[in-house]
Protein backbone atom coordinates (compact mmCIF):
# COMPACT_ATOMS: atom_id res chain seq x y z
CA UNK A 1 0.00 0.00 0.00
CA UNK A 2 0.74 3.32 -0.23
CA UNK A 3 2.57 5.74 -3.41
CA UNK A 4 0.93 7.69 -5.97
CA UNK A 5 -2.38 5.31 -7.43
CA UNK A 6 -2.80 5.16 -11.15
CA UNK A 7 -5.93 6.26 -11.45
CA UNK A 8 -8.38 3.56 -10.40
CA UNK A 9 -6.22 1.03 -9.62
CA UNK A 10 -6.69 -0.71 -6.35
CA UNK A 11 -3.61 -0.74 -3.96
CA UNK A 12 -3.87 -3.77 -2.11
CA UNK A 13 -1.42 -6.44 -1.19
CA UNK A 14 -2.04 -9.93 -1.29
CA UNK A 15 -1.31 -10.76 2.09
CA UNK A 16 -3.99 -8.79 3.49
CA UNK A 17 -6.83 -10.98 1.91
CA UNK A 18 -7.62 -13.24 4.28
CA UNK A 19 -10.27 -16.15 4.72
CA UNK A 20 -13.16 -15.60 7.63
CA UNK A 21 -13.37 -19.87 8.74
CA UNK A 22 -16.89 -18.93 9.48
CA UNK A 23 -17.25 -19.92 5.69
CA UNK A 24 -16.07 -23.37 6.36
CA UNK A 25 -17.65 -24.04 9.92
CA UNK A 26 -19.72 -27.05 8.32
CA UNK A 27 -15.34 -28.47 7.48
CA UNK A 28 -15.15 -27.55 11.39
CA UNK A 29 -16.92 -29.57 13.81
CA UNK A 30 -14.27 -32.01 14.65
CA UNK A 31 -10.59 -31.22 16.39
CA UNK A 32 -8.83 -33.06 13.53
CA UNK A 33 -10.45 -30.49 10.57
CA UNK A 34 -8.43 -28.37 11.59
CA UNK A 35 -5.18 -28.61 9.99
CA UNK A 36 -6.43 -29.85 7.11
CA UNK A 37 -9.11 -26.95 6.92
CA UNK A 38 -5.94 -24.32 7.36
CA UNK A 39 -4.27 -26.62 5.13
CA UNK A 40 -6.63 -26.05 2.04
CA UNK A 41 -7.01 -22.44 2.69
CA UNK A 42 -3.63 -21.68 2.27
CA UNK A 43 -3.36 -23.89 -0.63
CA UNK A 44 -6.00 -21.49 -2.23
CA UNK A 45 -3.53 -19.04 -1.31
CA UNK A 46 -5.00 -16.96 1.59
CA UNK A 47 -2.33 -15.70 3.72
CA UNK A 48 -4.66 -15.12 6.88
CA UNK A 49 -7.42 -16.37 8.46
CA UNK A 50 -10.21 -14.66 10.55
CA UNK A 51 -10.62 -17.28 13.50
CA UNK A 52 -14.59 -17.89 13.75
CA UNK A 53 -17.25 -20.20 13.23
CA UNK A 54 -14.96 -22.95 14.38
CA UNK A 55 -17.71 -25.40 15.75
CA UNK A 56 -15.80 -27.21 18.24
CA UNK A 57 -13.47 -26.47 21.06
CA UNK A 58 -10.28 -26.38 19.88
CA UNK A 59 -7.43 -25.64 22.34
CA UNK A 60 -5.90 -22.31 21.15
CA UNK A 61 -2.52 -23.62 20.95
CA UNK A 62 -3.42 -25.85 18.25
CA UNK A 63 -4.91 -22.68 16.07
CA UNK A 64 -1.73 -21.29 16.52
CA UNK A 65 0.42 -24.84 15.15
CA UNK A 66 -1.82 -25.04 12.33
CA UNK A 67 -1.83 -21.43 11.73
CA UNK A 68 2.11 -21.44 11.23
CA UNK A 69 2.37 -24.19 9.88
CA UNK A 70 0.43 -23.24 6.66
CA UNK A 71 2.40 -19.69 7.07
CA UNK A 72 -1.03 -18.43 7.83
CA UNK A 73 -1.62 -15.18 9.89
CA UNK A 74 -4.79 -15.57 12.44
CA UNK A 75 -5.35 -11.60 11.47
CA UNK A 76 -8.63 -11.62 13.54
CA UNK A 77 -11.38 -13.32 15.60
CA UNK A 78 -14.78 -13.25 16.92
CA UNK A 79 -15.50 -13.42 20.62
CA UNK A 80 -19.18 -13.91 21.95
CA UNK A 81 -21.01 -10.71 22.57
CA UNK A 82 -21.17 -11.14 26.65
CA UNK A 83 -17.59 -12.25 27.16
CA UNK A 84 -16.60 -8.82 25.24
CA UNK A 85 -19.03 -6.86 26.98
CA UNK A 86 -18.51 -8.43 30.27
CA UNK A 87 -15.63 -9.79 30.96
CA UNK A 88 -13.42 -8.15 28.46
CA UNK A 89 -9.91 -9.70 30.42
CA UNK A 90 -10.52 -13.06 28.99
CA UNK A 91 -10.89 -11.94 25.54
CA UNK A 92 -7.71 -10.24 25.69
CA UNK A 93 -5.89 -12.61 27.38
CA UNK A 94 -7.21 -15.34 24.44
CA UNK A 95 -6.10 -12.72 21.61
CA UNK A 96 -2.48 -12.58 23.15
CA UNK A 97 -2.06 -16.49 23.18
CA UNK A 98 -3.55 -16.46 19.43
CA UNK A 99 -0.72 -13.40 18.19
CA UNK A 100 -3.89 -11.77 17.19
CA UNK A 101 -4.74 -7.94 17.28
CA UNK A 102 -8.18 -7.51 16.18
CA UNK A 103 -11.31 -9.07 17.33
CA UNK A 104 -15.17 -8.10 16.53
CA UNK A 105 -18.25 -7.65 18.54
CA UNK A 106 -19.92 -10.26 16.30
CA UNK A 107 -23.65 -9.70 16.93
CA UNK A 108 -26.00 -8.31 19.55
CA UNK A 109 -27.21 -10.72 20.92
CA UNK A 110 -29.61 -10.85 23.32
CA UNK A 111 -29.96 -6.75 23.10
CA UNK A 112 -33.35 -5.82 22.44
CA UNK A 113 -32.52 -2.97 19.48
CA UNK A 114 -36.16 -1.15 20.13
CA UNK A 115 -35.02 -0.41 23.45
CA UNK A 116 -33.37 2.84 24.12
CA UNK A 117 -32.09 1.97 27.55
CA UNK A 118 -30.84 -1.71 26.07
CA UNK A 119 -28.93 -0.13 23.12
CA UNK A 120 -27.18 2.56 24.87
CA UNK A 121 -26.39 0.44 27.82
CA UNK A 122 -24.68 -1.96 25.10
CA UNK A 123 -22.92 1.21 23.69
CA UNK A 124 -22.05 2.34 27.10
CA UNK A 125 -19.95 -1.04 27.24
CA UNK A 126 -18.19 -1.79 23.91
CA UNK A 127 -16.86 2.05 25.00
CA UNK A 128 -16.15 0.71 28.47
CA UNK A 129 -14.44 -2.81 26.94
CA UNK A 130 -13.18 -0.98 23.92
CA UNK A 131 -10.67 1.59 26.29
CA UNK A 132 -9.36 -1.82 27.63
CA UNK A 133 -8.61 -3.50 24.53
CA UNK A 134 -6.55 -0.26 23.42
CA UNK A 135 -4.97 0.27 26.71
CA UNK A 136 -3.47 -3.63 25.73
CA UNK A 137 -2.56 -2.90 22.34
CA UNK A 138 -5.59 -4.52 20.70
CA UNK A 139 -8.21 -3.43 18.89
CA UNK A 140 -11.79 -4.41 18.93
CA UNK A 141 -14.14 -3.41 16.18
CA UNK A 142 -17.91 -3.60 15.52
CA UNK A 143 -19.46 -6.04 12.82
CA UNK A 144 -22.73 -5.15 11.80
CA UNK A 145 -25.64 -6.90 10.30
CA UNK A 146 -29.38 -5.30 8.77
CA UNK A 147 -30.54 -4.43 12.20
CA UNK A 148 -28.61 -1.95 13.01
CA UNK A 149 -29.48 0.29 10.09
CA UNK A 150 -33.06 0.32 11.68
CA UNK A 151 -34.29 3.75 13.17
CA UNK A 152 -34.14 4.25 17.07
CA UNK A 153 -35.44 7.53 18.04
CA UNK A 154 -34.93 8.92 14.45
CA UNK A 155 -31.52 7.94 13.80
CA UNK A 156 -29.90 4.40 12.61
CA UNK A 157 -28.40 2.58 15.56
CA UNK A 158 -25.46 2.07 13.70
CA UNK A 159 -24.20 5.65 13.37
CA UNK A 160 -25.47 6.12 17.10
CA UNK A 161 -22.65 2.78 17.62
CA UNK A 162 -20.17 4.88 16.09
CA UNK A 163 -20.79 8.52 16.91
CA UNK A 164 -21.67 7.45 21.06
CA UNK A 165 -18.19 5.36 21.15
CA UNK A 166 -14.46 6.67 21.38
CA UNK A 167 -12.87 6.46 17.87
CA UNK A 168 -10.26 5.17 19.40
CA UNK A 169 -11.56 2.85 21.19
CA UNK A 170 -14.25 1.64 19.25
CA UNK A 171 -13.55 0.36 15.24
CA UNK A 172 -15.64 -1.21 12.16
CA UNK A 173 -15.58 -4.36 11.11
CA UNK A 174 -18.02 -3.55 8.21
CA UNK A 175 -19.84 -6.02 6.40
CA UNK A 176 -20.65 -5.23 2.73
CA UNK A 177 -23.47 -7.61 2.50
CA UNK A 178 -25.34 -6.87 5.47
CA UNK A 179 -24.83 -2.79 5.08
CA UNK A 180 -26.39 -3.79 1.55
CA UNK A 181 -28.97 -5.69 2.65
CA UNK A 182 -29.94 -2.71 5.54
CA UNK A 183 -30.03 0.01 2.48
CA UNK A 184 -26.89 1.32 3.10
CA UNK A 185 -24.59 1.73 0.64
CA UNK A 186 -21.26 -0.16 1.23
CA UNK A 187 -18.36 2.17 -0.42
CA UNK A 188 -19.92 5.04 1.14
CA UNK A 189 -19.93 3.94 4.88
CA UNK A 190 -16.62 2.86 3.78
CA UNK A 191 -15.63 6.22 3.28
CA UNK A 192 -17.71 7.33 6.31
CA UNK A 193 -15.65 4.91 8.41
CA UNK A 194 -12.27 6.32 7.29
CA UNK A 195 -9.36 5.85 9.55
CA UNK A 196 -11.47 3.60 11.71
CA UNK A 197 -12.19 0.75 9.68
CA UNK A 198 -8.79 -1.63 10.42
CA UNK A 199 -11.48 -4.99 9.18
CA UNK A 200 -13.92 -5.69 6.16
CA UNK A 201 -15.62 -8.30 5.39
CA UNK A 202 -16.12 -8.75 1.33
CA UNK A 203 -19.44 -10.49 1.24
CA UNK A 204 -21.23 -9.87 -2.82
CA UNK A 205 -25.07 -10.01 -2.67
CA UNK A 206 -27.13 -11.01 -5.71
CA UNK A 207 -30.42 -11.90 -6.73
CA UNK A 208 -31.24 -15.22 -7.57
CA UNK A 209 -33.81 -16.90 -10.50
CA UNK A 210 -36.37 -16.81 -8.03
CA UNK A 211 -35.80 -12.90 -7.44
CA UNK A 212 -34.56 -13.99 -3.64
CA UNK A 213 -31.92 -12.53 -2.52
CA UNK A 214 -28.71 -14.63 -1.41
CA UNK A 215 -25.11 -14.99 -0.83
CA UNK A 216 -22.58 -14.53 -3.71
CA UNK A 217 -18.92 -15.25 -4.27
CA UNK A 218 -16.92 -11.81 -4.07
CA UNK A 219 -17.47 -10.54 -7.70
CA UNK A 220 -20.12 -12.49 -8.75
CA UNK A 221 -22.88 -10.70 -7.07
CA UNK A 222 -24.49 -7.13 -8.18
CA UNK A 223 -22.14 -5.05 -5.86
CA UNK A 224 -19.60 -2.75 -6.84
CA UNK A 225 -16.90 -4.78 -5.53
CA UNK A 226 -13.99 -2.42 -7.19
CA UNK A 227 -15.35 0.85 -5.55
CA UNK A 228 -15.89 -0.95 -2.42
CA UNK A 229 -12.47 -2.15 -2.48
CA UNK A 230 -10.71 0.86 -3.38
CA UNK A 231 -13.37 3.08 -0.74
CA UNK A 232 -11.62 0.27 1.90
CA UNK A 233 -8.01 0.76 1.02
CA UNK A 234 -8.61 4.65 0.97
CA UNK A 235 -10.35 4.46 4.30
CA UNK A 236 -6.75 2.27 5.50
CA UNK A 237 -8.36 -1.15 6.26
CA UNK A 238 -5.69 -3.39 6.99
CA UNK A 239 -7.48 -6.38 6.54
CA UNK A 240 -10.18 -7.68 3.42
CA UNK A 241 -11.42 -10.39 4.67
CA UNK A 242 -13.88 -12.59 2.42
CA UNK A 243 -16.83 -14.68 4.10
CA UNK A 244 -19.64 -16.23 2.27
CA UNK A 245 -22.90 -17.15 4.72
CA UNK A 246 -24.08 -19.37 2.33
CA UNK A 247 -22.14 -21.49 -0.49
CA UNK A 248 -24.15 -22.80 -3.09
CA UNK A 249 -21.59 -25.86 -3.17
CA UNK A 250 -18.46 -26.73 -1.77
CA UNK A 251 -17.15 -24.01 0.17
CA UNK A 252 -13.49 -23.92 -0.63
CA UNK A 253 -14.57 -23.41 -4.25
CA UNK A 254 -16.64 -20.15 -3.31
CA UNK A 255 -13.36 -19.08 -1.64
CA UNK A 256 -11.05 -19.93 -4.52
CA UNK A 257 -13.56 -17.67 -6.57
CA UNK A 258 -13.68 -15.14 -4.57
CA UNK A 259 -9.52 -15.49 -4.05
CA UNK A 260 -8.95 -15.27 -7.65
CA UNK A 261 -11.54 -12.06 -8.17
CA UNK A 262 -9.62 -10.33 -5.66
CA UNK A 263 -5.85 -11.53 -7.18
CA UNK A 264 -6.58 -10.45 -10.81
CA UNK A 265 -8.32 -6.90 -8.92
CA UNK A 266 -5.28 -6.13 -7.00
CA UNK A 267 -2.63 -7.17 -10.03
Amino acid sequence: MGGRRPEGQIVVNIEQIAAQLYTLRAELQRPEQVAETFRRVAEIGYRAVQASGIGVDVPDERLVAAARENGLTICACHDPGPKILDTPEQVIARLKKLDCRHTAYPFPAGIDLNDEGAVRGMIEKLNRAGRLFAEAGLTLSYHNHHHEFRRLNGRLILERIYAETNPAWIKAELDTYWVQYGGGDPAAWCRKMRGRMPLIHLKDYRITEKSEIDFAEVGGGNLDMPGILRAAEESGAEWFIVEQDRCPGDPYDSLRRSFAYLRAQIG
